[in-house]
């Protein structure tokens, strides 16, 4: 009894603490990921109040955040948006993936900590959050923006990338050798291909068979099978989290909309409790050690990041200021990062730390990036023309003027503005 009075009073003040970080984070407009971590890192190994009853409950409650990260995420893309973005959008994700994903690989084997470490640290380096990045491009007012279906289409092929990626990851921390490590790619593969083509064919059959008029039994079927498939994931060695993605996509229209509804606020709770027990994990002490690799990490691919929106941007005809728009907004790392650091934990503990300092690094710069990078530059350039127009003889400014010709990025723009042409 003494026990669960203890978990009750862990629980409750870690759950009340979210909370009050989490409105906090909202007030100053900050992504509250970064706060979770802190929090973590102040309740474990070596923090300031050390949980002691609750940690085990915690660490499940952290895989089930991780499951319901990845069935929402599967929630907002129906297969044929899937199947379009492979199409459409597979040179700005190679691109995206060679820029972002060899500097964390290059830095791992510089370190010394090994092939399964590079890739591990590729990965973190690799995947933006789709998280934060749909909630700041929401709160700037992008939504219409010609740059917007680009950034989006990014994201879902890194998303999808992970159904394959996650797979690979687990099986080479499990040391399963190059036969295993083929064999979980062979199933990871067939997987997704047969769910795609089952969401394609009947998606609409799978939708109507698990819809229900009641949100609790919605609620519980949804939940219930997720969790299943999941578990099947994980004994499959194909990671349960790319099971709740593959679920997530089978569902579509109505019974997805009511899903997400009412999975929303769940997701919220375990996610917060996920970044928490990473947190748990890391003791504060390892963090110093690791902070200049994470700030030199942090500084290289905010650069590749946004040289990916710029090129992804291009391709789809969108001008310079749209283009700087999209690499701006693509910065910000979170959940994923998180989660490849979390199954790479095993093969070299220095992973975790930093992991944990470089994301919290790229979560608080995303959303700066994507508000000032456009701004900044046109500030610059404006600055560097004043500069280029005193040192020229009087006159050469009227006839630049004359012989200028306006264009769509001469016109006005409100920066976050909604529908920009560019």
């Amino acid at each position: 009894m003494h026990d669960t009075t203890v978990l009750l009073i862990e629980l409750g003040a870690v759950i009340l603490g979210l909370g009050l970080v989490g409105r906090f984070a909202g007030r100053i407009g900050l992504s509250p990921i970064p706060l979770y971590l802190l929090g973590g890192l102040a309740f474990g190994q070596g923090g300031l109040f050390p949980l002691t009853a609750s940690e085990e409950f915690i660490e499940v409650g952290a895989e089930i955040g991780v499951i319901l990260l990845l069935l929402l995420l599967g929630l907002e893309y129906s297969a044929s948006e899937l199947v379009t973005s492979l199409k459409t959008q597979y040179p700005s994700g190679m691109v995206d993936f060679a820029l972002n994903a060899v500097p964390g690989a290059v830095a791992a084997l510089l370190l010394g900590w090994g092939p399964v470490a590079a890739v591990a640290l590729a990965g973190v380096t690799w995947i933006s959050s789709s998280g934060v990045i749909a909630k700041v491009l929401t709160d700037l007012g992008r939504l219409g923006n010609r740059e917007t279906p680009v950034i989006l289409g990014v994201l879902v092929i890194e998303d999808l990338s992970m159904a394959l990626y996650l797979p690979l990851l687990t099986a080479l921390v499990a040391g399963l050798g190059l036969a295993g490590t083929s064999l979980a790619m062979i199933v990871a593969v067939g997987t997704v291909g047969i769910v795609l083509f089952a969401a394609l064919r009947f998606g609409r059959h799978i939708s109507r068979a698990v819809s229900s008029d009641t949100p609790e039994m919605l609620l519980l079927v949804v939940l219930g099978l997720t969790l299943l498939i999941a578990g099947i994931a994980a004994k499959l060695q194909v990671s349960a989290a790319v099971g709740a993605f593959l679920v997530g996509i089978a569902l579509s229209g109505e019974t997805a909309e009511n899903a997400r509804s009412l999975l929303t606020p769940l997701r919220d709770l375990f996610a917060a409790v996920f970044f928490v027990f990473f947190g748990l994990n890391t003791a504060p002490a390892e963090i110093p050690p690791v902070l200049l690799p994470a700030l030199a990490l942090a500084a290289v691919t905010v650069v590749t990041k946004a040289l990916t929106g710029w090129y992804a941007a291009g391709r789809a005809g969108v001008g310079s200021r749209g283009r700087l728009r999209a690499g701006g907004a693509l910065v910000a790392r979170g959940e994923f990062s998180i989660v490849i650091a979390g199954l790479a934990a095993s093969t070299d503990p220095r992973i975790t730390p930093l992991a944990t300092s470089y994301v919290m690094i790229m979560v608080i710069l995303g959303p700066l990036t994507a508000r000032w990078t456009e701004p900044a530059v046109r500030g610059l350039k404006r600055l560097m023309d004043a500069r280029r127009t005193r040192r020229e003889p009087a006159g050469t400014d009227a006839v630049r003027r004359e012989a200028a010709v306006p264009d769509a990025e001469g016109l006005p723009d409100p920066v976050g503005g909604t529908g920009h042409p560019s």
